[in-house]
């Protein structure tokens, strides 16, 4: 049985891989006392009683990378993925517990993708990209061979990054953004080409 945690649009879409891929799901799990069911399943505010820690899977369905970091490191949990099926993903790609992979997304020869990562509907990743624990790849975003993304980075609808570049930690891409150049750690970089405008603070996003 897989349960989810959150009860969200993300939550969503990860159901409906879920389902695809012929997974029977328990619930959700949010602390919104006002969310009661999600689709078609139960939403309970803490972790049912039936729930087996060493048996059931959890995915946590939170979109924001800092907060679903902060979720997972208290939940004691066997984590499993979710792949669409209409993803393409190399044999020789190898992919962290609690990453969810959606509907149209390409992985390309020897990426490796770590652990709670979203990849979003129809991005792709080519040859020999390292996708760093809970980072987020937007929607179309486009990452070139031996690109490098950093933990907890977010990767904004449509963003193209050219071949060899490296993304630091806790970085924001912005929506559309061409990167031809290395990001440092914390920055926020919008435009074509991509520019830093500011950098995100540690302290702010609680990690």
């Amino acid at each position: 049985m897989v349960y989810l945690f959150g009860a969200s649009g993300h939550a969503k879409v990860i159901i409906e891989s879920l389902e695809l891929e012929h997974k029977m799901i328990g619930g959700l799990i949010d602390v919104n006392p006002l969310l009661t069911r999600l689709s078609a399943y139960p939403v309970y505010q803490k972790l049912p009683n039936g729930f087996d820690v060493k048996k059931d899977g959890l995915i946590v369905s939170i979109g924001g990378n800092a907060i679903r970091k902060k979720v997972v490191n208290q939940l004691s949990a066997v984590f499993i993925t979710s792949i669409h099926p209409s993803s393409n993903l190399s044999k020789w790609t190898t992919i962290g517990e609690g990453t969810v992979i959606m509907a149209g997304v390409s992985v390309n020869a020897d990426c490796k993708i770590g652990k709670h990562v979203i990849l979003n509907t129809n991005c792709s990743v080519d040859h020999d990209c390292v996708i760093g624990d809970f980072v987020h790849v937007s929607p179309n975003v486009a990452l070139a061979g031996d690109v490098s993304v950093g933990e907890g980075t977010h990767i904004g609808i449509g963003a193209c990054v050219i071949q060899g570049i490296k993304i630091g930690k806790w970085a924001t891409i912005g929506a559309g953004a061409t990167l031809i150049k290395d990001v440092p750690d914390f920055a926020v970089v919008v435009g074509n080409p991509g520019k830093i405008i500011k950098f995100n603070q540690p302290n702010d996003l609680n990690i």
